[in-house]
């Protein structure tokens, strides 16, 4: 079923569209899959170009899809080159955020499992769900970044339009600053990648970066526990589309054999949704299914328990502190006008 929302805040009117199996039942867990369309789509361009409505039917998870408007940019592609959207609780994230928090208090309708909430997206969509898993660790159990680049890889329109041509910066820089921007929640984010080895619009060294992005800021969130080398994956995979593209796909996983990224190279394809379904725009049905791939994953990667009791610790701490400071700042204030 699918139905449309409208979110309202400090940034405007956003609306998004909720896609719930036919076979859900109220009440019953589910997880929730975030999808953030690219530039110059539609919230149902996107769902009917990646099918993930009907994989929902398929396995009983629900979908949300943002939309972005034209007045907030006229090629309808998420503001992610600029820094007010490269934060916590600011900008288009945390309107995004909004929109989940919005679906999960709606318990009469859906009962999101708070283990299982997941965003991948293309092109804009896809930095913007980087930018998510840096931003809110706590929140996303796992990311998919398809024909995307890396967090933070541009800060205004000219530097944007400079890396999609021909790649950012160090990616380690980028992990650095990733890694920072996951303040206090810092925890290691399954990441999965796809890219088109003939994309000229987002040029493939973007998935590279975003790769090693990732490896950086894991290997920070983890204490160093985590170390992948990109030159050297735990396991590569090669495969062929009936009719369609050969593709490699390698994996890094923890010394303990825990997968953490997983990156597909589709070999001759260019920008679009790998897999796709040719009705809607920015796919290619000659690639390996990307949704497939990327649920296959999401699932595989549910947030652990023990991580989302230290977020609950974590912010009952800070809800605390801050009640600490504005009680001893009351009373330093009174203090001062007596």
């Amino acid at each position: 079923m699918w139905q449309q929302f409208l979110h309202v805040d400090a940034n405007g009117s956003h609306s998004y569209f909720v896609y719930t199996p036919k076979t859900y039942r109220v009440g019953s867990p589910v997880p929730l899959i975030v999808m953030l369309h690219g530039c110059r789509q539609t919230a149902e361009d996107f769902a009917i170009g990646t099918s993930m409505d009907l994989l929902a039917e398929q396995h009983g998870f629900v979908l949300l899809y943002p939309q972005q408007t034209g007045s907030s940019n006229h090629r309808r592609c998420w503001n992610w080159f600029l820094p007010t959207n490269q934060q916590r609780g600011s900008g288009e994230p945390a309107s995004i955020v909004g929109m989940i928090k919005s679906v999960r208090l709606n318990t009469a309708r859906w009962l999101i499992d708070p283990a299982r909430i997941y965003v991948a997206g293309l092109s804009a969509g896809a930095c913007m769900a980087a930018i998510l898993g840096a931003t809110y660790p706590d929140l996303f159990a796992a990311i998919g970044v398809h024909s995307g680049l890396g967090y933070q890889a541009a800060t205004n329109v000219n530097s944007a339009l400079r890396v999609m041509r021909r790649g950012g910066a160090d990616p380690c820089q980028l992990g650095n600053a990733a890694y920072t921007a996951m303040s206090d929640f810092s925890r290691i984010v399954p990441a999965i990648v796809f890219h088109g080895t003939r994309d000229m619009t987002v040029v493939p060294a973007n998935g590279d970066q975003v790769v090693q992005q990732w490896m950086q800021t894991n290997h920070l969130a983890s204490k160093h526990a985590y170390t992948a080398n990109f030159n050297h994956p735990t396991c590569v995979t090669r495969g062929q589309v009936l009719d369609g593209y050969s593709y490699v796909v390698a994996t890094w996983n923890t010394s303990n054999g825990d997968e953490v990224q997983a990156y597909w190279k589709i070999d001759g394809m260019g920008h679009a949704w790998s897999g796709g379904n040719p009705a809607g725009s920015y796919t290619d049905s000659r690639g390996p299914s990307a949704s497939v791939a990327m649920y296959n994953f999401f699932m595989a990667h549910p947030m652990r328990r023990a991580y989302r009791q230290s977020i609950i610790s974590q912010k009952i701490k800070r809800h605390h502190t801050l009640a600490d400071f504005f009680r001893k700042h009351k009373e330093g204030v009174k203090r001062n006008t007596a």
